[in-house]
């Protein structure tokens, strides 16, 4: 994927990048809730996948936030173009995931289309090792989680979005989603989780029945 290597001369991030990348845990976990009436409306009125129209809107707020496009490659800072998706793809039977890679389309109709397609027709659980231009969505729709932690794989520098959400449930005539997001702070601040959060749902509350 195309991307830009960033002059860190020359970037009002550069100390606050540092700062926290030489923290013992650089990454941090943020859990909010989301109103998905409307949309949980318009998905089942088309018929169409809950999951994988929410990892599009997620992935498509998110991409137009630069600080969740920066990323360490071979010891630099870059910042890249455009992000893509992974997700966890449960196999009914065996009751294991698999990870699948998917790259990001232009319209919700065309990236569900070759998400789906792709997940059916992937065999193997794992593909190999993450590309750093995706953002990893692992949802865990049985619980309606207050609070979620993830796995880590001690690489400070492992700087990819990680989005989860549980399981939705009915508050005052609205279907309300718990939803989270883990990031790393050399790049992403308070505030601009704020922005993708208002991003998602003024998205999911402009999406008519």
């Amino acid at each position: 994927m195309a991307y830009k290597i960033i002059d860190e001369t020359n970037w009002k991030r550069a100390f606050h990048c540092q700062v926290f990348r030489n923290s013992i845990e650089p990454s941090y976990c943020v859990t909010f809730e989301l109103d998905i009436t409307n949309f949980l409306k318009k998905v089942r009125k088309e018929d169409r996948s809950f999951t994988l129209s929410l990892i599009y809107i997620v992935s498509k707020c998110a991409n137009d936030i630069e600080e969740f496009r920066y990323r360490f490659l071979d010891g630099k800072i870059v910042l890249y173009d455009k992000i893509n998706t992974a997700f966890t793809y449960l196999n009914k039977e065996t009751e294991l995931f698999k990870v699948v890679n998917v790259e990001m389309q232009d319209t919700l109709e065309q990236n569900n289309s070759v998400a789906s397609r792709k997940a059916e027709d992937q065999k193997d659980y794992f593909t190999g090792p993450l590309g750093n231009d995706v953002f990893q969505f692992s949802p865990m729709p049985w619980v309606s989680y207050t609070h979620i932690s993830h796995t880590n794989s001690g690489k400070k520098d492992n700087a990819t979005p990680l989005f989860d959400w549980g399981k939705y449930f009915d508050r005052d005539g609205k279907k309300i989603l718990p939803f989270s997001v883990q990031v790393h702070h050399s790049f992403v601040d308070g505030i601009h989780i704020g922005k993708l959060v208002d991003s998602l749902q003024n998205y999911l509350n402009e999406i008519q029945d």
